[in-house]
């Protein structure tokens, strides 16, 4: 079964942001704000998501009405890059295989090593070339979920081997049981609180398989809507006695971030904002690294905006702490939930307990 790559508005987004070269030739962005359309790997400034405008091709969007880009001239052919050919070839077989192929398969497809090969994929895509094909898998098995297919059918159809090997890893991948998906989350239940905290609102959500959302607002209103558009579908409570124990575990955490949280994290998000997430787990408390340098710990030293934008996408404040990412010359940088709040977090960890309470926002 073949995947087109590229084929959402997500995906796309996320090869532009990332200059993402495998991109070159699938699609080209249109910018409304200055009417000029680009190649996903164009040099020029990022334009605001919301500005944007994906077509299949350069003639399509001429026809909307969009101007070429002087810079990166997206009508004209693009120069031949023999390396990404190899990696774009191992790509088409991972889609096309109904089985993954092993690294050794890959490499001996594309006539290089498998650690040379390893490399350049990692480098070109941003993940393994078995991530990639973890990833595949998983989006033939939306696809098959949503197309009212059997749960056992969309499982073999997407590629695996058997149902025991799919269902170790699913419900982690997909946020919630394949049943649960097939039916868009609807009865999913998500246990969640809000509470007043020194950092003004504080909501915390909880599904049956971690924490999926802990979020901070000015109005108890305004956590009630957010959490609403992020879960549709879902069934919300409000947190039952059974729900305290979770409680007595996150609050103390909040308060004192730097004894660490014991509780599993229910993380939705692509492969490259996984990896950023997991790399902004290992930065300690009271520490602080920079986009760049979390870009370098993943493997893509280029993708600093890329991690910035993974920051920016991230549901879980504090847990996974996208608060402590600074820009190179020092300065906070942004953050989705405020830069006060930012630098209250950042100042509470770094003092000792004595001093704590004298950044409250409320």
């Amino acid at each position: 079964m073949k995947t087109e790559i590229f084929a959402s508005e997500s995906s796309r987004w996320q090869a532009v942001i990332q200059r993402n070269p495998l991109a070159e030739g699938k699609f080209v962005y249109g910018v409304v704000s200055t009417g000029i359309y680009c190649r996903p790997t164009c040099s020029s400034r990022k334009p605001n998501q919301a500005n944007v405008r994906f077509f299949d091709n350069w003639q399509t969007a001429g026809k909307a009405g969009f101007r070429p880009c002087k810079r990166c001239a997206p009508q004209a052919p693009a120069a031949p890059n023999p390396a990404v050919d190899l990696v774009v070839r191992a790509c088409r077989i991972i889609e096309e295989s109904e089985q993954a192929p092993s690294l050794n398969q890959l490499a001996d497809a594309v006539g290089l090593s498998a650690c040379h090969f390893q490399r350049l994929f990692k480098k070109t895509v941003g993940v393994t070339p078995k991530h990639y094909a973890m990833e595949k898998r998983l989006t033939r098995i939306r696809v098959n979920l949503r197309q009212n297919t059997t749960v056992t059918d969309a499982i073999y159809k997407a590629g695996y081997e058997s149902s025991s090997r799919f269902y170790e890893t699913a419900t982690k991948s997909l946020g919630m049981t394949p049943s649960e998906y097939q039916k868009g989350g609807k009865g999913k239940s998500i246990r969640y609180a809000v509470f007043q905290f020194y950092l003004g609102w504080v909501l915390i959500a909880v599904t049956e398989q971690g924490v999926c959302k802990i979020d901070f607002g000015n109005t108890p209103e305004i956590l009630h809507t957010k959490l609403r558009a992020d879960f549709p579908e879902a069934k919300l409570q409000v947190g039952d006695p059974a729900f305290k124990s979770t409680l007595s575990q996150i609050l103390p955490f909040l308060e004192a971030p730097e004894h660490g949280l014991t509780l599993p994290l229910d993380i939705q998000g692509t492969a490259f904002q996984r990896q950023v997430w997991a790399a902004l787990q290992t930065i300690p408390a009271g520490s602080t690294a920079t986009y760049a340098e979390i870009a370098k710990r993943i493997g893509r030293p280029k993708a600093a905006r890329a991690v910035a934008q993974a920051c920016a996408a991230n549901k879980i404040a504090v847990a996974i702490p996208c608060h402590r990412v600074v820009r190179s010359d020092g300065d906070l940088g942004g953050y989705r939930w405020g830069i006060e709040r930012k630098q209250a977090i950042l100042e509470r960890e770094s003092c000792a307990p004595p001093c704590r309470g004298a950044t409250a926002l409320i």
